[in-house]
């Protein structure tokens, strides 16, 4: 059994070359049109952060559960989190070009009528720059506090073990699961549905919380398949297939949950206010996307690992696991552009950028999997998963 994860000069220099893919399509998007270069960085930032997000309520959902079916691969999970703080510095950069991101910065050199300025104004003392960026540091102080200190118990359960920090572990995770749903809660509300700040939605954060858990499982799953076929996690058996395929089956069904129940709340209510959203997306080139995103993000998983016989099947799942990674990105493109770049275009820009971010997400993962053991041969609930069986 592999202890140890050898971040390889190869998988280096590919990381490498992603990260230059992405910075040459960066460029080109800004040099034709500064505002899809910003609306982009925001798009995959937020893509990748929600990836790890999910990760972290993950992690930390298996300590408050004291599951131990996943205590082995629990690695995966951490070293996804150590994207936060890079993601941090990203949402920094992105202040500088806030005024092409967001209209309600200056409403009044944007085409809103006297009723929905109004609106804006109303919301001033909520919606204004200090206090947005001051709730941007607040976020990430919460969510890279907390993940530091998860990954520092593990490490140091590692050197000592015993059940002392297991125990310090699963009461962090406590208070980190309470925190993520208020911190992640807001900065949807924040970073994304503020582009289009005369349109509000109360179920718009548990749908994208929902979203980041099911995303972030998935590529955890997806990891782990591809590191199985590379010699890794050699003890991972049919049984474990098995749950994999049932974690993604319930997931989308949450997520297919919270999508219709906004869209059902919002059609049927028929308020002009909100209404429009979904009038703009259900028209032209949007309403393809529209309907591909609950077919990637819902219907793909749900019929094909609905029949026990495909839930062991692990290119069947990986599959799956594809579909769900364009269908996150469909997901954000359709909350995102509609409303700030308003045309439907995705070329060498947007599939660039995604590799770059993709290039830097895999770096940072790789480099911090490689920093520890990869198998926590001190927790406490590990031969539960080094031998675990259906029920």
């Amino acid at each position: 059994m592999e202890k140890k994860f050898e971040f390889t000069p190869k998988l280096r220099y590919i990381t490498y070359a992603l990260m230059l893919i992405g910075i040459v399509a960066l460029v080109f998007g800004f040099m034709g049109d500064p505002q899809r270069g910003w609306i982009n960085i925001l798009l995959n930032n937020f893509y990748f952060l929600s990836l790890a997000i999910g990760a972290s309520f993950f992690l930390a959902l298996q300590y408050i559960t004291q599951a131990g079916w996943s205590s082995a691969f629990k690695r995966i999970p951490e070293s996804m989190s150590a994207y936060i703080p890079f993601a941090a510095v990203i949402m920094g950069i992105l202040i500088f070009g806030m005024k092409d991101i967001y209209s309600w910065i200056e409403p009044e050199s944007h085409s809103f009528d006297e009723h929905q300025l109004h609106l804006i104004h109303h919301k001033s003392a909520y919606l204004n720059v200090p206090f947005f960026i001051l709730r941007m540091v607040l976020y990430f102080a919460v969510w890279i506090f907390m993940t530091k200190m998860l990954r520092k118990f593990s490490l140091k359960e590692d050197m000592e073990g015993g059940i002392k920090y297991f125990k310090k572990t699963e009461l962090y995770s406590k208070v980190y699961i309470f925190t993520l749903a208020l911190t992640f809660s807001l900065a949807s509300f924040d970073w994304l549905m503020t582009l289009e700040p005369t349109w509000y939605s109360t179920i718009y954060s548990l749908k994208n919380f929902v979203a980041a858990f099911y995303h972030g499982s998935a590529i955890i799953i997806l990891i782990l398949l591809f590191m199985h076929g590379r010699g890794y996690f050699q003890f991972i058996n049919n049984a474990h297939w098995q749950d994999f395929s049932k974690y993604i089956f319930i997931l989308a069904i949450m997520w297919a949950y919270f999508w219709f129940s906004q869209y059902l709340l919002i059609w049927f209510a028929n308020i002009p206010e909100e209404t429009t959203y979904y009038v703009e997306r259900l028209t032209g080139p949007w309403k393809v996307n529209f309907y591909a995103n609950l077919v990637l993000n819902w219907a793909v998983p749900f019929m094909i690992l609905l029949p026990n016989y495909f839930a062991r099947k692990k290119f069947i799942l990986g599959f799956v696991i594809i579909c769900l990674i364009a269908g996150q990105y469909i997901d954000l493109y359709e909350q995102i552009v509609p409303g700030t770049l308003g045309e439907f275009d995705i070329g060498f820009v947007e599939v660039g950028i995604f590799i770059g971010f993709a290039g830097l997400f895999l770096y940072i993962f790789m480099r911090t999997l490689s920093r520890a053991s990869l198998i926590p041969e001190n927790h406490p609930l590990l031969e539960e998963s080094l031998h675990h069986s259906a029920h």
